[in-house]
């Protein structure tokens, strides 16, 4: 059975192109679910699973409390491997055809004040060390341009146009964008360019903007603990994580008058609907403002 989930995996990656990221999470949700119905139904070919085996494997994830965004995810994972099984011909019917998919509960995004983004943009540049100019420029790129963590740590030096203010980067799905940083930003960059990654690139091959201590591409559980070190240097007490500063880029981008469609473009949403969810965060912030202002009204 897990042989022809490797065929799907092989499949998705050279018929649809699919990320290496996307991939492994393909790679997880149905070696995890291969072996539920192998342990728990007994099941030894594809054709024996059936929709009540599904299904009782949904409870058995949420008994484990997974977030229904898991849930889902997993549950679409198992509607793509059978569509891909029934269109080979090693299942006539499809379980998962008339299998209802989970909803999700939408959580609106978390955002750092303004006040609190300039106090972790300003704690690197403490000090002028490779590593404190690195941190300075990834900190700054992070919330200049609002990047997903794979989409910054993808990056290479030949991305970063320092006089046309832009960088270029690839999204989901492909999708390429060009984003524009304010000065200081690109004046930050081109600091740690010519002062900071000299002094930490090993190889001179090595593409790679923002690199490690060992010289090699700066990974996304690098990233994490740069944000989380400084997070705690200052001492913000609510969780902040790569993905936070993407978020209060878009929430004070709107709040200070951007149109939705820019932001969504500069966040590189498909769908304007992922950007709307902005619009209730700056409402609700707006809300807090005017309660602190007016606390008898």
């Amino acid at each position: 059975m897990q042989n022809q989930v490797d065929q799907f995996l092989d499949y998705l990656a050279t018929e649809k192109g699919y990320s290496d990221n996307t991939l492994a999470a393909y790679r997880n949700d149905l070696t995890q679910f291969t072996q539920y119905v192998v342990d728990q139904a007994g099941a030894e070919n594809w054709v024996e699973v059936s929709q009540a085996q599904i299904v009782s494997y949904i409870l058995h994830m949420k008994e484990l409390e997974y977030a229904s965004s898991t849930v889902a995810r997993k549950v679409a994972a198992i509607k793509s491997y059978f569509h891909y099984l029934r269109d080979e011909g090693v299942v006539q019917n499809d379980p998962t055809l008339t299998l209802e998919s989970p909803k999700v509960k939408k959580h609106l995004p978390k955002a750092i004040s303004e006040e609190d983004v300039e106090r972790l943009l300003a704690e690197p540049t403490q000090s002028d060390a490779p590593k404190a100019l690195r941190d300075s420029a990834l900190l700054e790129t992070l919330y200049a341009t609002g990047m997903r963590v794979t989409e910054l740590v993808s990056l290479d030096v030949r991305d970063v146009d320092l006089q046309a203010g832009t960088i270029y980067c690839i999204g989901k799905g492909d999708r390429e964008r060009v984003v524009p940083i304010y000065d200081h930003a690109a004046q930050v960059l081109s600091v740690y360019l010519a002062g900071g990654r000299p002094h930490l690139v090993r190889n001179k091959d090595e593409q790679a903007l923002f690199l490690n201590h060992r010289g090699e591409r700066l990974t996304r559980q690098g990233l994490w603990l740069i944000i989380k070190h400084y997070v705690d240097a200052i001492g913000i007490e609510s969780e902040v994580t790569p993905h936070t500063l993407r978020h209060s880029f878009a929430t004070h981008m709107l709040h200070g008058g951007a149109k939705l469609r820019d932001v969504q473009k500069l966040l590189g949403h498909a769908n304007i609907s992922t950007t709307q969810v902005y619009t209730q965060v700056t409402r609700d912030h707006l809300r807090e403002a005017y309660n602190e202002a007016h606390p008898r009204a």
